[in-house]
């Protein structure tokens, strides 16, 4: 007769929720495909959406889909930073979920009720919190006696949910009484601290390192970026363009002078680092561009449709998402860091990207009526999230 083993079998484990970066990048990609649609429909008159078409685009983007970006990333790389432990699989699937359910509820609210869109929001804005408070007790715990840098993360993180927060109870007394002018206030920001402050508080530190540059960085120079940072959205709140145009055009002298002093090389680099390099300096860019477009609108009273916003988040945040999480995609999965031909070709993609949307803005401004060029926008984020999730959404789920 045959023994029969009483040794108990091992669970498999399941490699798609074995690393905090896996399900958050691969539901960001998700949702930022899914967000991008509903506007462009919405935009086009196919749907209706329940809520403003400019609040479910910012919204839907910054809280639902850079956010969960930011959180695979900073859950994988913070305990780094700080020297701590590696935060629990029971934590982070915790916050991972509560997120994918806030979502739903949110694009189905978008399409049938600005009630349960509140809902959805106060669900999010949970998830947020939970996050937040992770990674402030890696913070705590952590046994790095320069923590600079983390530091910086969670004070970008504070003011983000702050304005979360805000939002939110904004939202919800638009919804009883007619409750306008809370929403251009919120937009500089989200967009400034959030979406860009945070970004470059990871880049500072993680370019420079990848690169090897051994360049030093002046003492207060992340103090610097964010006082300079208040300053221009102080002057956004108050609407006095000409203060915040000024701010925008010194930052990005400062900027740009210090970038260069870092000797990256990116022409003798290889692809992986230098669409990194590429990204650093759309931040200038960004703010040069931006100033240059408000003083025009200031004395020609004409719009170029929130040029500066997608430069800083499509040319520096978005380039800098798609080249990190390559990286990270590439480098926890075993493989060598390198970019292959159609990973180039993604990182000129989102350059051309850049380049369209800001080519709508300079033909709004004209006054021209050219709506291709807002479909090629729209056509260019759907592709390139659809072809980086179909290259690399095989190894966020299954691993090699």
């Amino acid at each position: 007769m045959a023994a029969f083993s009483t040794t108990p079998i091992p669970k498999k484990q399941n490699y798609f929720l074995s690393q905090p970066h896996q399900p958050f990048f691969v539901f960001g990609l998700l949702w930022a495909i899914v967000s991008m649609v509903l506007f462009t429909l919405s935009h086009k008159g196919v749907i209706s959406l329940s809520i403003s078409e400019n609040e479910f685009h910012l919204y839907s983007l910054a809280f639902i889909v850079f956010a969960q970006f930011f959180h695979g990333f900073l859950f994988t790389t913070f305990p780094r930073f700080c020297t701590a432990m590696a935060i629990p699989k029971e934590v982070y699937i915790r916050i991972v979920w509560l997120y994918q359910i806030a979502a739903v509820l949110f694009f189905v609210g978008s399409l049938l009720s600005e009630w349960m869109v509140l809902f959805s929001m106060v669900a999010v804005l949970f998830a947020h919190a939970m996050a937040i408070f992770t990674l402030h007790w890696v913070y705590k715990i952590g046994q790095s006696p320069l923590k600079q840098d983390p530091y910086w993360v969670l004070v970008a993180h504070g003011i983000a949910i702050t304005t979360h927060l805000f939002w939110i109870i904004a939202y919800g007394i638009s919804l009883i009484w007619d409750f306008q002018g809370w929403f251009p206030i919120l937009v500089p920001i989200l967009v400034n601290f959030f979406l860009v402050f945070l970004t470059f508080a990871v880049a500072q530190r993680m370019i420079p390192f990848f690169s090897h540059s051994q360049a030093s960085k002046p003492k207060y120079f992340v103090e610097t970026i964010f006082g300079a940072l208040i300053a221009k959205t102080l002057f956004a709140v108050f609407a006095f363009t000409a203060g915040e145009a000024v701010v925008g055009i010194l930052l990005a002298l400062y900027l740009f002078r210090e970038f260069l002093r870092w000797k990256l090389h990116p022409f003798q680099s290889p692809a992986i680092l230098w669409v990194l390099h590429l990204a650093l300096f759309w931040l200038p860019i960004g703010f040069l561009i931006g100033s240059l477009t408000q003083i025009a609108e200031m004395m020609y009273g004409v719009s170029f449709l929130f040029a500066e916003i997608h430069l800083l988040v499509l040319g520096f945040l978005t380039t800098v998402l798609i080249g990190f999480g390559t990286r990270v995609t590439l480098g926890h999965s075993g493989q060598p860091p390198h970019a292959d031909p159609l990973a180039i070709a993604l990182f000129w993609w989102t350059q051309l990207l850049v380049l369209v949307r800001f080519a709508l803005s300079v033909d709004t401004a004209f006054g021209a009526a050219h709506g291709w060029l807002f479909d090629a926008a729209a056509f260019g984020w759907i592709v390139l999230f659809v072809v980086w999730g179909g290259r690399y959404g095989k190894t966020l789920i299954f691993g090699k």
